[in-house]
């Protein structure tokens, strides 16, 4: 099989020189050219310890005759921008990774590649990337950090933040919190959306089988990474191994029913869709809501559960998910590895995973002084925590394209109710009326124009945590928003409405006093009243329109720069608001 690097050089006369002044020697031209994509740099613990694993990679490359050179596209960290406007370029950040990836791989054709990325926006990202690149390819995720003293993980943070600020707990509190929720490289010890989009990166079959979300202090990463090394130069001569060749539709599908089993964050729908579309494929949230009705939801790991993520490796990870799963999955779809998912699911089995999984459980039980087992962890199929997925898709007046709740982390009594709006322009001015207590019982407090054309589409992290962390506000109001929210995110809370309210959605057309029906079961998000009196769907409709047309857009936001261009072509959320450049 001709290699595409080895075509480049008889082009490009220049390439070896350049490249034996980079360091390389004049043997290792002739060998596979592997690029190893990272989003390694000092910008979060997801990426602090990608060049430990790079490494191993370049190690893994070598020792299977190939040569591994080294690229660096490193993300952001939507935690240390929370609350403030620099996250707003979270989202858009990772349209940019994806061009870089491609600038990457195609300025100088590599015959395989190996990507690395522990985060929310790096990981989809890399997906996207390769899956444009589409050259041989296999995804290292950087796993997670261990949990800090009495468990404490991060997401625990925005709960001891709302406290404080209420005056429950003190700053010494508050401090020990924020020294102890990240002991350790990773990515957040929680299933936010770091985690969920590891693990979506495993059940896509991109990735080895077992290698995602594993502790990343483990040796065992260690040797995942050198084994992705070696199998990238194997695939760079196997015919149809290319990424377009091994994900199809069924593969999305499997992804989706692991998000459901894993209760994975809300962001998944903007990445899953947004990484289909570079694929070829449509994947939409009606998809999501499809597949996970009637899915059984069986991870009991924060921040709907109660445990730490470190111990989802301990337990089995994504394969253990997929054994208690596997009669709803596509079993005959390929992998990196050259076999199919139900092969590769044979062959850990057989090969001593789940014992080497069980030791480390058994060194997490000693270090916390518990008891757990694999079935406190993943439950099995018939005793599933709930069967009914985790995420619904609500539709509407007020959501014609769609919203998404999470509704494991959704207190029971917010399943169906109306409630008053009370709707706010900004999260600024929305946190500052929770906080002081100006929101009552019985309101659908809106955070609108923060979708991604409005403000780029940051969390709404802060507001979220302030309303589920106060023990009556959390159970009997709404937070409804064209924005989105963190992975982290528990309580009533219901994002991506689309359209959003820069487009003139109907979430900008809300004034105070409207009456807001939610209806989990119904997947209903509806306008069903005005100044406080129900209303027909003709007469609400009738209001709408006469607000329609006095409404008024907005000047942009931005004027300049990478938000500029993000806010002028992003699709709707609900399509995964990747950037369409046929508008």
């Amino acid at each position: 099989m001709a290699l595409i690097s080895q075509e480049m050089r008889k082009l490009a006369p220049e390439l070896d020189p350049l490249r034996i002044g980079t360091g390389w020697a004049p043997e290792d031209l002739g060998k596979v050219q592997v690029m190893i994509e990272s989003t390694f740099g000092d910008s979060h613990p997801g990426s602090g310890h990608l060049d430990v694993l790079v490494e191993e990679v370049r190690k893994g490359v070598a020792a299977a005759g190939g040569h591994g050179a080294r690229y660096f596209a490193t993300d952001i960290c939507d935690g240390e921008s929370q609350g403030t406007d620099g996250i707003n370029y979270s989202l858009a950040s990772r349209e940019m990774i994806a061009n870089m990836i491609e600038i990457h791989a195609n300025a100088t054709p590599f015959d395989a590649g190996v990507y690395l990325a522990s985060c929310d926006k790096g990981m989809p990202a890399n997906l996207m990337g390769l899956a444009r690149v589409n050259i041989p390819a296999v995804v290292v995720p950087g796993g997670t950090m261990n949990a800090g003293p009495e468990m404490l993980t991060l997401e625990q943070l925005g709960k001891y933040s709302a406290q404080y600020e209420r005056g429950e707990i003190d700053e010494e509190k508050l401090n020990w919190a924020k020294c102890n929720a990240c002991p350790s490289c990773g990515a957040c010890s929680f299933i936010g959306t770091a985690s969920t989009m590891q693990i979506m990166a495993e059940a896509l079959g991109l990735a080895l089988p077992g290698s995602a979300l594993m502790p990343a202090t483990s040796p065992d990463l260690l040797a995942f990474a050198y084994q992705a090394g070696e199998q990238a130069v194997r695939l760079a001569t196997m015919p149809n191994m290319r990424p377009g060749d091994i994900v199809t539709e069924k593969s999305f599908e499997n992804a989706i029913l692991v998000h459901a089993a894993i209760s994975g964050s809300t962001n998944c729908l903007l990445h899953i869709p947004a990484v289909a579309h570079e694929f070829g494929i449509e994947i939409t949230g009606d998809t999501f809501d499809r597949l996970h009705r009637g899915a059984r939801y069986l991870l009991d790991v924060r921040p709907a559960g109660r445990w730490p993520a470190e111990v989802f490796y301990y337990a089995g990870g994504v394969p253990a998910i997929m054994e208690e799963i596997k009669d709803h999955l596509h079993l005959d779809v390929m992998t990196v590895t050259g076999k199919t998912l139900g092969e590769n699911l044979k062959e850990l089995k057989e090969n001593g995973f789940y014992q080497r999984c069980e030791k480390w459980l058994r060194d997490f039980n000693n270090r916390y002084h518990v008891n757990l087992t694999r079935e406190d962890i993943i439950r099995p199929y018939d005793k599933a925590i709930g069967t009914d997925g985790s995420i619904a898709i609500l539709k509407g007046n007020l959501a014609p394209e769609g919203a998404v709740i999470k509704h494991t982390a959704c207190p029971k009594e917010m399943f169906k109710a109306v409630l008053r709006a009370r709707p706010f322009d900004s999260e600024e001015e929305c946190l500052e009326a929770v906080l002081k207590h100006q929101v009552q019982k019985g309101d659908a407090v809106f955070i609108r124009y923060e979708g991604p054309k409005g403000s780029g589409m940051p969390e709404m992290f802060y507001t979220s945590e302030a309303i589920s962390s106060d023990k009556e506000l959390g159970r009997s109001i709404a937070l409804i928003t064209d924005g989105r929210f963190s992975g982290a995110s528990t309580g009533p809370v219901i994002g991506h409405c689309s359209p959003e309210a820069v487009d003139g959605g109907p979430i900008a057309l809300v004034e105070e006093g409207d009456l807001i029906e939610i209806d989990v079961a119904e997947r209903k998000l509806n306008i069903v009243g005005i100044a406080g009196e129900r209303m027909t769907p003709e007469e609400v409709e009738e209001v709408l329109e006469k607000r329609r047309k006095n409404w008024k857009p907005r000047e942009p936001k931005y004027k300049k720069g990478v938000l500029r261009l993000f806010s002028e072509l992003a699709t709707s959320p609900m399509k995964g608001a990747y950037l369409d450049y046929d508008k």
